[in-house]
């Protein structure tokens, strides 16, 4: 049974897989001066999982403030 931390981890792993892809996606179209509007999305969404990945990571990581 995968606990809540399980699920988290293994979110946390497509999250960030995915923000590897975009970069890959957006120094392609970057070279060939592609469409701007959909490299401006593609920014966007990227920096949405930046976003998310430091929201679960610091769920993941518990306060240690004593």
């Amino acid at each position: 049974m995968l606990t809540d931390r399980d699920t988290l981890i293994r979110k946390l792993h497509e999250l960030r897989s995915e923000h590897r892809d975009l970069d890959t996606v957006i120094s392609r179209l970057a070279e060939h001066l592609s469409d701007q509007l959909q490299l401006q999305r593609l920014k966007k969404r990227k920096l949405l999982l930046k976003d998310e990945i430091m929201r679960l990571e610091s769920r993941l990581i518990p306060d240690s403030i004593a």
